[in-house]
């Protein structure tokens, strides 16, 4: 039995001590007055009792009611029941509150409690106080305290002629029975009746079972005033433990409500602060660091508000409000889900109805407290599901004599499956769940509800998940029993309580609550305390059992094992292997292991292993021999190497027996263990995982200490947690249940020598750990502490703890005897140490807990130093011992291929190559194989980083991996920290970068050292950042001489600088003076005249400097002869040559200049005085001075004022390059007067000449010259960006009318300057501009391949000259309405920004690790972020712009940024789409010779070649030009004579260095250097060329991979190129490799043509096969697989070896086959096939580009030969190709030959089996008695030959499919050999009759 109260305390108001207006409450009376012994007197109750505050009140309130919660220090819960009234005040008391009283009419209380009326008069008539009646008890009774206190102020308020002192005695001495006592046994225990002695009756049910929660109707009023989601959020945050703060007006709701969300957390206790009802001056409680539920009144929400942490739940307003910083993890799915659909199936069973057609009639919803039990049944089954199977990872540590368990959570994870899951993990490590486990893992107990239902209602459960209305029934029958717990007894619950009327406290009765006598009310208590005495002590009757465990986890949770489900064919390769390894088949196992290595990334494989390899120990040892072992370590370290540091699968627990097992013997007496070599794995340096291998020891070793011999004795090494499978072993917790039972049966002597039994199996264990753990923690090579820095180190975890109880006393105990051991050794002190101490904190923690007696820890603790130094000393041996072993045979390293001149810096060092985020070598997307990772080595030469090796995975295949990159291409590397594939150890490697879109990540090989890698990276930073450009390979590869060279030239520098310009002037005039001797302005030749040879002087190269005069060398000069003849070519190669090709300017600096002539070359520049970064000899217009260019230029960045480059053939606009305005050039240039004021300053003269420099140049052209061209573009054809819709015609504004002038240009909107300027629309003059180049109108329909309309048209309507500038610069200019230029100021990146883009670019392309998500979609994104396309898209706009400006007649400058970046790629660009020359190979040559080197690019700067360089990083800017390019070419493929191929190769080599090429910032570097003066210089053997373009060249001659086959131009063909994103591709020069050579670059190193299959790859077996695989990421595709034409070439070129002749070069073939189609065309004089199929390409398609699709040989054959035309630098006459291979044909053959030709003429033959007909010319040759055949006429080369010997017979032939349409069938006839029959066709019927005939009397003759 146990007190219904334990105090009664009477508080009323008063003063406040402090004389501050709020009181304070003041205990009046309290009964008993002295505490109860076993029940003290709790604190602060007059806080609890007015929560608001003590505050007078202007009006008498209702009474109020609610029950406040106390806790105490022990965690005992106090209920205190509050009712309070008001009473009239004293006048003592008024006086004191009067002053204060305005104040707190804001603070009102509106609860109720204290409320005051906001218009309350200062001085009230009466004002009224608060007086509470309290009762203290331990019990939760609300209604029954309601009651019993309304009872008593019914008694005060009504005057009932009742004694209160009685009543309240009684109250205090009432007592109810026990909660899950007898009451079973009679109703009267059970629901006990009591009377205070007024009349009154009220019924006591206490609940059935006591650790079932009391909820009443809270929990359905939580959800109805919360809703389904917030009360989820709130139960989530009350379980992992965050801050809960309720608010609402009502106290009684806040009460409920905490109550409501503990019943929810059943069956975990919630442990923190719990405080229902906050009194207010104790608000500063909720800024404690700790979890808690909170209730406080809504009026001080305020106060609530800065709380960054805390989760607010307004009840008032249905609200959860989670802050920012707060994470709540939510429940695991299915789990949220499910749960979410059965409380919204509770709340509102209308829903499942809502929808039906015919509901069924409506059934009565449950009443509240039933709905109340439903939601709680919902939660029961909830937890019940989420902690199923829990048992079955206790750990019994000690059964007596207290049961000590412990919570292996890793297990439990890991069967789950849930692992990953943030709630699970959070609620397992809480204290909620730690009292869990102490209170319900006893074995020994009484059961409730929730034991049944986790133990024996999980199956059901699992079944109903998908049949709700099962669900709903389970819900409702868990609804009962939690109702009936509650209500035991509903008929016996008959209330009868005197209540007080209506408005009784309205009444005027001014007699307060009176003083009770304390005597009376003592008197009563004593008399009972007396009576209860005599009676027995109330013991709760317990009824004890075994708690059932449930089904196994295992069993529960087969279906949520994930992607690890293994196949049984996995399985059985794992078992096969290691039978093969334990038979000694070593060859078998080899081949197995990649499968094996593989098939262990899955969990069933691992455990499958384990088991395996347990049926091999015998006796716990199992000696292998060296091969075994290296098989059986490296499985084992596979296993590991996935297992997290939790080890939650059990694999390392069920490896640590094992790796104490296996052993081999090294030498007599030293034997080395398999764990020595399995140590690099997380998992062994985590305390939790070795105190869950501990605990789960212990339970096993205790459970044999107790079960009877006769029981199966189960090994020590029995895996954790592993459930016994036959039904007659009992498990640990059964046996300890039964102990438990047993233990108050047994003598003192036997429970003690139980105790000591127990208590030495845990000390014995401990021993054995200490053991173990210092095999696994202490390195073979003791003298290397790496291991314990790199492991989550052994020194951070002072502090680490897993356990879920802590002990005090475990750090102080480690300190002390880890001090007290003063075990030190020189050598491996930091390592023993660290091991040491790592132990003893174990030690100390697992013998604390399991109750081990103090002077066993202290011994344990003097072990353990001892214990590490012995294993110490046995380590030495072994490691020593282990050195002398043989080395594994690993694979000989195979030697890369070097380039001449390229030299090894350091040999290979081994490492493994391992796959990167790209998907194609490991077999990806693609197919193939996977050929990494790869085992080989690293090399690093004086131009490349090479890796070569072979895949780790032998089943793969014995191909070379070959994976390389130039040193100077490296734009990072990091050190990283990667597993090798093959033994799964931790190694260092580097992650290497390149900009030619190379990744190499390495794992150095273990027998690498940290030293040599160190050096490897050294010297390759040395490499690639040499302190000078002379250290470059392109510099020291083959001049032994260059070394001395320097020191000379720089000394020198001054002459031969004056030398170089003198020279330079006078080559350059004698060029021009030549100009029409030499070299015809190029023009491309007309249709009909294509393929024709080119007049004979063409042939020559342009070259003047063979005829200098010897005065043009001073005696000063340092220079040879050939130096200053290449000097001299290489100017007229660059730019002179190309100035003269465009026709512009003559060279004289006189004032009686030629006035035909706008432009001159001016050698102003030729010291590099006014530009170091310009050429020698610039363009100017002819009327401008050179003195005056020296001002012109100070008005420009970097002095690069504007110069012609390029002049268009037709319009005549030339285009011009600068650098950006200086901020004082454009406020001088734009805002000063035409005329010079007189007192005009330096700046001002230079702007003045700046705009005299402009207006020469719009004077310059010749449409310009005479017009004052003053009036601006206002239209021109935009066809290719907006169609062909014409826009409604432009006003044409007068300059007379401002207003209207600016109304028509704000009225325009479309054209496609907007999208230029589409980043940042500006005011003033951007949309200025802008808006009247949009406003432009098609005032003639383009022509259809996009053809500007007639220039007629524009000419008065546009400004003569555009400056295309930067918007930043020309912020804020006016432009003077009579300029005749306009300004364009347009939006471009800088190159950071470029920078910053290549370098997500390449992340993208080469993407360091696997993507996240597989497939496109992530590629696609990082291509995205990257805006490199979003910037080509920008570069191809505004170049399409200026191409339009130039074709339309109007000049067109470009100033951007500091002129060598943004505008070389545009400057460039136009050109390349205005003129057809610079689409040939020739062409492009000059065109990067003149813009990108000689205009001054900063190659060394933009690719940091030098040390100089390496902050700024690598800016790719000539590589986005290209890319460019290549995007033209895409959509123009036959415009261009170079491949695709041509454009990578200039990608890959412009960053190589391996050229000299593009090398150094200008010209002006490059002759302070030498270099200019080498670039041809005497004729070197093929030693090395040291320009790409020799090299090219080179290479052309040999092969056609620079020539693009469909090459067939336009005349005067403009391009415009689509420039939207959509319409660009990604270059595939960023994604493609070849892992057969590296890159394909160096061609050298290629392979070469391949050979025919089956001579290349032997099989051994069939060699007849003449197919092979080809795998896309290996092979390089274009030399395996060549295209047509390639191939045919190929074949060419080998029959003619195999015949002994010489072969012919590719080009000459090429153009006389093209020839001879065109001939054969012509004389046939109707179209052959292929004339046709070309006639039939649309000719707009070619504009627009045409794609050729691959076909048939023939097709693309023909298409190519009829409509190309290959430009006059390359090709070569048809007549010298004839006269050549003439000569060789008589050299070979008598001279007869040509006479032997009895009969000629044409005939189509049929090809071979479908093969197409063809014209041949056939020879019948008597003397020979044989019919040959040729190409053409004019051939000389036999194709093929027909001996007449073989000829059985000539008939007549039938036509068939693809013979000529046109001819008579009888012209048809066939020739049958002995091998096949060959068909002819004659071209008429008399023709094929003389041949028949003819073929006749030559066999009748024979």
């Amino acid at each position: 039995m146990a007190r219904l109260a334990d105090y009664f305390v009477l508080v009323a108001f008063g003063p406040h001590p402090r004389g501050s207006g709020e009181g304070q409450g003041q205990i009046l009376q309290r009964f008993p007055e002295k505490d109860w012994e076993d029940n003290p007197f709790p604190q602060g109750i007059e806080l609890f009792c007015q929560p608001s505050g003590w505050q007078l009140c202007p009006e008498k309130n209702p009474p109020t009611f609610f029950v406040a919660v106390l806790t105490d220090i022990n965690s005992e819960r106090h209920y205190c029941a509050c009712l309070t009234f008001w009473e009239p005040v004293e006048s003592t008391q008024e006086v004191v509150c009067n002053e204060d009283t305005t104040e707190k009419e804001e603070e009102a209380d509106e609860g109720g409690q204290a409320r005051l009326l906001s218009t309350a008069p200062a001085q009230p008539s009466q004002l009224f106080a608060p007086k509470t009646l309290v009762l203290v008890s331990r019990l939760d009774h609300t209604e029954v305290f309601r009651n019993s206190l309304g009872l008593i102020y019914a008694i005060h308020v009504e005057g009932l002629n009742v004694c209160l002192e009685n009543v309240i005695g009684n109250l205090l001495t009432c007592t109810v029975p026990l909660a899950g006592g007898s009451q079973l046994d009679s109703v009267e225990e059970g629901a006990r009746t009591i009377s205070l002695g007024a009349g009154d009756r009220q019924v006591i049910q206490t609940p059935l079972v006591d650790s079932l929660p009391v909820s009443r109707c809270s929990v359905a009023l939580l959800f109805r005033q919360l809703g389904i989601t917030n009360v989820l959020s709130l139960f989530c945050a009350a379980l992992t433990e965050h801050k809960v703060l309720f608010l609402s007006r009502s106290y009684q709701r806040l009460a409920d409500a905490c109550r409501g969300l503990l019943a929810l957390l059943f069956p975990l206790r919630y442990s923190f602060t719990y405080v229902p009802i906050l009194p207010a001056q104790l608000l500063e409680v909720l800024s404690t660091p700790t979890p808690f539920i909170i209730g406080v009144n809504a009026a001080f929400q305020a106060e609530t508000q800065e709380l960054l942490d805390v989760i607010v739940a307004d009840l008032d307003g249905g609200t959860v409000t989670v802050p920012e910083c707060v994470h709540i993890p939510p429940l695991p799915e299915p789990l949220q889900s499910q749960t979410h659909n059965v409380l919204s199936m509770v709340l509102d069973p209308e829903l499942e109805l809502a929808d039906l057609a015919f509901p069924p009639p409506t059934t009565s919803a449950s009443s509240l407290k039933m709905q109340d039990k439903e939601l709680r049944a919902v939660f029961l089954r909830l937890f019940a599901q989420l902690l199923q199977g829990y048992r079955w990872c206790l750990h019994i540590v000690r059964i007596h004599p207290e049961p000590v368990i412990r919570f292996h959570k890793a297990a439990f994870l890991g069967q789950r499956g849930l692992v990953e899951d943030d709630f699970l993990m959070k609620v397992l490590e809480g204290m909620a769940f730690a009292g869990f486990v102490s209170e319900r893992g006893v074995p020994y107990r009484s059961t409730d509800l929730f034991d049944e239902l986790v133990a024996h209602e999980v199956a059901r459960m699992r079944a109903d998940e998908n049949h709700p209305h099962r669900v709903l029934r389970h819900v409702q029958e868990l609804a009962e029993q939690l109702y009936k717990n509650e209500n035991p007894y509903p008929a016996v619950a008959m209330h009868k309580v005197q209540r007080p009327g209506e408005a009784s406290h309205l009444r005027r009765t001014h007699r307060p609550f009176p003083r009770l006598d304390e005597g009376t009310v003592q008197w009563i208590v004593d008399q009972a305390a007396a009576k209860m005495q005599g009676a027995p002590p109330a013991v709760k009757a317990e009824r004890k059992t075994t708690v059932p465990s449930g089904p196994p986890m295992t069993a529960i949770l087969e279906r949520c094992s994930g992607p690890h489900i293994n196949s049984a064919r996995r399985l059985e390769v794992v078992r096969n292997c290691i039978s093969y390894v334990f038979e000694g088949k070593m060859l078998e196992a080899k081949k197995l292991l990649p499968a094996v290595l593989r098939a262990l990334k899955g969990r069933a494989a691992r455990r499958c292993l384990a088991h395996e390899l347990h049926l091999h120990v015998q006796q716990n040892r199992a000696v292998l021999d060296h091969q075994q072992f290296d098989f059986v370590v490296r499985m084992m370290n596979c296993c590991l190497q996935d297992c997290t540091s939790l080890d939650e699968h059990g694999i390392a627990a069920a490896l640590l027996p094992l790796v104490t097992a296996f052993c081999r013997k090294l030498s007599p007496g030293v034997t080395q263990f398999a764990y020595s070599c399995v140590q690099e794995h997380v998992v062994w340096s985590t305390p939790q995982f070795w105190e869950a291998m501990f605990y789960g020891d212990v339970q096993t070793h205790i459970r044999a200490l107790y079960l009877e011999p006769s029981d199966d004795r189960v090994s020590p090494s029995q895996e954790v947690g592993e459930a016994q499978s036959q039904d007659d072993e009992r498990s640990a917790l059964d046996v300890a249940s039964e102990q438990r039972r047993l233990w108050p049966t047994l003598s003192q002597e036997k429970q003690q020598e139980l105790v000591q039994k127990e208590e030495s199996t845990v000390f014995s264990q401990a021993i054995h750990y200490a053991n173990r753990m210092s095999y696994l923690l202490l390195p073979l090579d003791s003298s290397k502490s790496r291991l314990l820095r790199e492991r989550a180190g052994l020194g951070d975890l002072e502090s680490a703890s897993n356990s879920l109880v802590t002990n005090s006393m475990a750090g102080s105990v480690a300190e002390s005897y880890d001090t007290e051991s003063g075990f030190e050794d020189a050598e491996t002190c930091d390592v023993a140490g660290a091991v040491v101490r790592f132990i003893n904190r174990f030690v100390d923690k697992v013998c604390t807990e399991s109750g081990v007696t103090s002077d066993h820890l202290k011994g344990l603790h003097v072990m353990v130093p001892d214990i590490v130094q012995m294993h110490i000393e046995t380590l030495e041996a072994v490691h020593r011992e282990s050195k002398r072993l043989p080395p594994i045979q690993k694979p000989k390293l195979l030697r890369p291929r070097l380039l001449p001149g390229e030299e090894c810096v350091l040999d290979g060092l081994r490492v493994y190559l391992l796959p990167d985020g790209r998907e194609e070598g490991v077999g990806g997307s693609g197919g193939g194989p996977a050929l990494l990772p790869a085992e080989g080595a690293v090399f690093l030469t004086t131009y490349r980083v090479i890796f070569t090796g072979m895949p780790t995975d032998p089943l793969v295949g014995e191909q070379v991996v070959v994976r390389s990159f130039p040193v100077a291409a490296l734009t990072k590397e990091k050190r990283i920290s990667v597993q090798t594939p093959v033994d799964q150890l931790l190694q260092d490697g580097l992650q290497l970068r390149s900009c030619t879109f190379q990744l190499l990540k390495m794992a150095f090989d273990e027998e690498v050292g940290s030293d040599s890698a160190e050096l490897f990276r050294k010297q390759l930073h040395k490499l690639r950042y040499p302190p000078d450009i002379r250290g470059t390979f392109a510099f020291t590869l083959g001049s032994a001489h260059t070394a001395g060279r320097p020191p000379r030239v720089a000394k020198d520098k001054g002459p031969s600088l004056r030398t170089f310009s003198r020279n330079l002037v006078k080559n350059a005039k004698k060029t021009i003076g030549r100009q029409y001797v030499t070299r015809k302005k190029y023009n491309p030749p007309s249709w009909e005249h294509r393929g024709q040879p080119p007049p004979e002087d063409q042939e020559d190269e342009i070259s003047v400097s063979e005829e200098l005069e010897p005065s043009t060398l001073t005696p000063s000069s340092a220079l040879k002869p050939s130096d200053r003849m290449t000097m001299s070519s290489l100017v007229e190669r660059a730019c002179c040559r190309d100035y003269q090709r465009l026709g512009l300017g003559t060279l004289s600096s006189s004032l009686s200049r030629a006035k035909s002539e706008p432009f001159r070359i001016s050698p102003v520049n030729r010291m590099y005085a006014i530009c170091r970064s310009y050429p020698g000899l610039l363009i100017v217009p002819q009327s401008i001075q050179d003195n005056a260019l020296q001002r012109v230029s100070r008005c420009y960045r970097q002095n690069r004022f504007p110069v012609v480059c390029w002049r268009s053939g037709r319009s005549k606009a030339v285009l011009l390059r600068s650098g950006g305005l200086h901020g004082k050039g454009v406020v001088g240039l734009f805002k000063a007067q035409n005329t010079p004021s007189p007192g005009q300053t330096q700046a001002d003269s230079s702007s003045l000449e700046q705009e005299k420099y402009l207006q020469a140049v719009v004077s310059a052209m010749p449409r310009y010259a005479d017009s004052s061209g003053r009036n601006t573009l206002s239209s021109f054809s935009s066809a290719h960006m907006g169609g062909h819709v014409p826009s409604p015609r432009a006003r044409v504004t007068t300059l007379s009318n401002p207003m209207a002038a600016s109304a028509s240009r704000w009225t325009a909107s479309r054209g496609k300057w907007s999208s230029v300027r589409a980043s940042g629309r500006s005011s003033g003059l951007g949309a200025d501009v802008g808006s009247r180049l949009a406003s432009r109108d098609l005032l003639s329909t383009p022509h259809t391949n996009g053809a500007p309309p007639d220039s007629g048209f524009l000419r008065p309507q546009r400004a003569a000259l555009y400056i295309i500038g930067d918007k930043a610069q020309l912020k804020g200019v006016r432009p003077d309405p009579l300029q005749q230029w306009e300004l364009v100021p347009i939006e471009v990146f800088e190159a950071r920004q470029v920078k910053a883009s290549f370098k997500k670019l390449l992340k993208a392309c080469v993407p360091g690790c696997p993507a996240t998500e597989p497939g496109p979609a992530s590629f696609l994104r990082s291509l995205e972020d990257s805006e490199w396309l979003i910037q080509i898209h920008k570069l191809l706009q505004i170049s399409v712009l200026v191409v339009e400006l130039l074709d339309s007649g109007s000049s067109v400058l470009v100033s951007l940024e500091d002129g060598w970046d943004i505008t070389t790629q545009v400057v460039s660009l136009v050109q390349l789409l205005s003129d057809p020359f610079y689409r040939t190979l020739e062409g492009f040559r000059l065109l990067v010779e003149k813009e990108w080197l000689s205009f001054g690019h900063r190659f060394s700067h933009r690719g940091a070649h030098t040390l100089a360089g390496q902050s700024s990083g690598f800016t790719p800017v000539f590589l986005q030009f290209l890319d460019c390019v290549h995007q033209v070419h895409l959509q123009f493929p036959m415009e261009f004579e170079f491949s695709q191929f041509y454009l990578k190769f200039l990608g890959y080599h412009h960053a190589s260095r391996r050229f000299r090429t593009f090398l150094l910032d200008s010209d002006y570097e490059r002759i302070e250097l030498g270099l200019l003066y080498e670039e041809k210089g005497e004729r070197r053997g093929q030693l090395a060329c040291r320009s790409v373009w020799e090299y090219v060249d080179r290479l052309s001659k040999r092969t056609p991979m620079f020539y693009n086959y469909t090459y067939a131009p336009e005349d005067t063909e403009v391009l415009r190129p689509y420039s939207n994103v959509s319409n660009l591709k990604v270059w595939d020069f960023y994604t493609e490799e070849t892992l057969a050579e590296g890159p394909p670059y160096d061609w050298e190193l290629a392979q070469g043509p391949p050979e025919p299959p089956e001579e290349e790859r032997p099989d051994g077996g069939a060699p007849q096969s003449r197919r092979r695989v080809v795998w896309p990421c290996y092979d390089s595709r274009p030399r395996v697989q060549p295209d047509a034409i390639s191939r045919l070439l190929e074949e060419l070129q080998r029959l003619e070896t195999e015949l002994g002749r010489p072969s012919e070069r590719w080009k000459d073939t090429w153009d006389r086959v093209k020839a001879v189609q065109r001939l054969e065309g012509r004389q046939d004089g109707r179209g052959t096939s292929s004339s046709l199929l070309v006639s039939a390409v649309p000719h707009h398609r070619r504009s627009l580009g045409v794609y050729l699709q691959e076909g048939p040989v023939g097709s693309t054959l023909s298409l190519s030969l009829d409509s190309d035309q290959s430009s006059g630098s390359t090709t070569s006459s048809s007549r010298q190709a004839a006269r050549r291979s003439t000569s060789t044909l008589y050299s070979q053959f008598q001279t007869a030959e040509s006479e032997n030709r009895s009969y000629e003429g044409t005939l189509y033959k049929k090809g071979a089996f479908m093969k197409p007909w063809k014209a041949r010319w056939f020879v019948l040759d008597k003397t020979k008695h044989q019919l040959r055949y040729y190409d053409h006429r004019v051939d000389t080369e036999c194709k093929g030959v027909i001996d007449l010997a073989e000829v059985e017979a000539v008939a007549p032939g039938t036509p068939t499919i693809g013979a000529p349409k046109t001819v008579d069938e009888k012209a048809f006839f066939d020739v049958k050999t002995t091998r096949r029959v060959y068909n002819f066709c004659a071209q008429d019927v008399p023709s094929a009759q003389q041949w028949v005939d003819r073929i006749q009397s030559c066999l009748s003759d024979a």
